[in-house]
């Protein structure tokens, strides 16, 4: 993995400052192109062809196109046989060298063509054109801005930001984050500062610049042979892990004791005889222990079972206290989750042994993982019941399920809205006064319903996979692993599973609210142990409610002191009453303090530029 900057004029101290921001990303080895209408530089983690023929920026051998690129194509091989037969020679082993020689040829058609994950930019000499790509999935990070008729992008926000540190918040993207913990593509939380949304490409070419999807996520035609979908599936996550093992440096597994990363330490187990390290997160004993720990003493024994190298990590809460500013820095932009100081952490004890690790991020979208989409579903069957005839214990169950209020929506946005993000009620205390904004979410998240679906249930797993997926999840697997120039594969997210995912009718991946992905499980029964086949899911989470009420508190205390820092936008007494409550337990505001402290370290350390 790497990272990448530039921009569409020339001036050496400002690319030499964004890439030096950067060098995290890529340790080994860097790189330069400067013109007087593009700069281009690049900072290299080695994974494929070690050598210096992999050395970016890249041109072809005509000169007229020059790449940096962020990422991995895992069928380069397959792409460069096929060039071959068209006359291509090489003279490096490198996926990169492949891709701006497949560019060359095929221009943006190549895509299609491309099983990867990654960000780059292409300036063409030529037509003095700059265009940017990210992958299928949103699995590589890509920002960029428009200023005075110039492009600048990079791998990090804070890199734009060291060229700009005037840029101020941006409101709307204020209430998202705290409404979603997040913020949605295209948007960030600096004005002007933008996500090259999944899937997207962006051409720039004499100040004008255009935006294109070029990797739809569609319905796709219904399976209707359970067993060929089950088949199918197998093969194709076999060959995708399969795929994913191409690595000159050491290669391990993200093992979190769920089926996910269980099953591709199997498939590894296949196909690698040898030594396969393994690395689980689990927290020092403290009131239910175990129901913070039962994830990480199965991924022991599953470790165990499948006779690979275990590698137990135990943090306490004053491990987090201690680098949750360093945490926030590497994240680059405000993303408010309690188990990101488990996933640096996580990485960075990795890293003493392997360079490349396979993590299961995804498979939840694509199979059915979470359970919104059963209860969805259930909401779906007892609307069918006319209200006349619904039993009193079903209004019971409704109230004491929170679904009561649910059932009023329909197939669209309010769906959704009803699953994902913080209420209102909930965020708007938070601010002060005139901040808050209720209505900012269904603006953001209404086309991505447009056209409805024929299996809606398939629709919300297929909105989450263009939004909370690579915005929440896969950018804090980015960004907290390439802290410590770790590589993480995501086989679950090859794009041929996009593909199958929702082809699968809903219906055979929902089991039970606590048991969902029943067509993956099924696939993978010959791999899977027998004792977690069915094992409900958990989930990746941590004691973070506790260390507030312990080893945090005098930490979160000083963050929300108005000697920390000013804030024009937080309500900060509100905010400490809420910690007192939650403290002596008259409240549960974990997420809601969480949001607070993560915005609060990240002004400090990054948003003031």
């Amino acid at each position: 993995m790497c990272g990448i900057n530039g921009f569409t004029f020339r001036d050496s101290e400002a690319l030499r400052r964004m890439h030096d921001i950067t060098k995290h990303r890529g340790p080994d080895d860097e790189g330069f192109f400067e013109s007087d209408t593009c700069s281009l530089a690049h900072n290299r983690l080695s994974i494929i062809d070690l050598s210096s023929e992999g050395r970016q920026p890249m041109k072809t051998p005509d000169g007229r196109y020059v790449i940096s690129f962020n990422g991995e194509i895992y069928n380069y091989r397959e792409i460069r046989r096929e060039l071959e037969t068209l006359g291509e020679t090489f003279r490096s082993e490198s996926d990169t060298e492949v891709l701006v020689r497949a560019w060359s040829i095929w221009g943006e058609a190549v895509l299609a063509r491309l099983n990867g994950m990654f960000a780059f930019a292409i300036w063409d000499l030529e037509q003095e054109e700059l265009t940017l790509v990210r992958d299928h999935a949103g699995i590589k990070p890509l920002y960029y801005r428009v200023k005075n008729e110039a492009l600048l992008f990079s791998s990090s926000m804070k890199a734009l930001r060291s060229l700009d540190d005037q840029a101020g918040i941006d409101p709307v993207s204020l209430n998202l984050y705290f409404r979603f913990l997040y913020v949605p593509s295209p948007r960030t939380i600096i004005s002007g500062i933008q996500k090259l949304p999944r899937g997207h490409l962006l051409r720039f070419k004499k100040g004008q610049i255009q935006i294109v999807e070029w990797h739809k996520i569609e319905e796709g035609q219904p399976f209707t042979n359970r067993a060929e979908a089950r088949t199918l599936l197998r093969e194709t996550l076999s060959d995708a892990v399969n795929l994913q093992l191409v690595s000159d440096r050491p290669l391990g597994v993200f093992l979190s004791g769920g089926i996910d990363s269980t099953a591709l330490l199997g498939l590894m187990r296949e196909r690698v005889p040898g030594t396969i390290k393994t690395f689980s997160i689990g927290y020092e004993a403290t009131e239910e222990a175990g129901k913070y720990n039962a994830d990480f003493e199965l991924a022991k024994r599953t470790a165990d079972y499948f006779q690979a190298e275990h590698h137990p990590i135990v943090l306490s809460g004053r491990d987090i206290v201690d680098a949750f500013p360093t945490v926030i820095r590497a994240m680059d932009e405000p993303v408010s989750n309690h188990i990101q100081p488990s996933t640096y952490f996580l990485a960075k004890y990795a890293r003493e042994e392997i360079v490349v690790a396979l993590g299961g991020d995804g498979a939840d979208e694509l199979f059915g993982g979470y359970s919104r989409y059963w209860l969805s579903a259930r909401i779906d069957q007892l609307r069918k019941i006319p209200a006349s005839l619904r039993p009193a214990w079903l209004f019971q169950m409704l109230r004491k399920t929170g679904l009561e209020k649910k059932m009023s929506t329909t197939h669209d946005v309010n769906r959704f809205l009803s699953f994902m993000g913080q209420k209102a009620g909930d965020v708007q205390p938070l601010f002060n006064p005139g901040v808050f904004k209720e209505d900012v979410a269904r603006e953001i998240f209404a086309p991505y319903f447009e056209p409805a679906w024929s299996d809606f249930t398939n629709q919300l797993m297929a909105v989450d996979a263009q939004t909370w997926l690579p915005d929440e999840s896969l950018v804090r697997s980015d960004k907290l692993t390439m802290a410590h120039g770790l590589e993480q594969r995501v086989p679950f997210l090859d794009p041929r599973l996009f593909q199958i995912a929702y082809r699968i009718p809903s219906a055979w991946k929902l089991d039970t609210r606590e048991l969902g992905k029943q067509i993956l499980r099924e696939a993978l029964q010959d791999v899977l142990p027998a004792y977690l086949y069915n094992e409900k899911k958990r989930g990746f989470f941590s004691p973070a409610a506790k260390w507030l009420r312990g080893d945090m508190l005098l930490f979160a205390r000083e963050v929300l002191s108005d000697g920390y820092g000013e804030d024009a936008y937080i309500d900060l007494p509100a905010v400490r009453r809420m910690l007192d409550q939650h403290v002596s337990k008259q409240g549960y505001f974990l997420n809601q303090i969480w949001s607070v402290l993560t915005y609060r370290i990240w002004m400090r350390e990054v948003g003031k530029g």
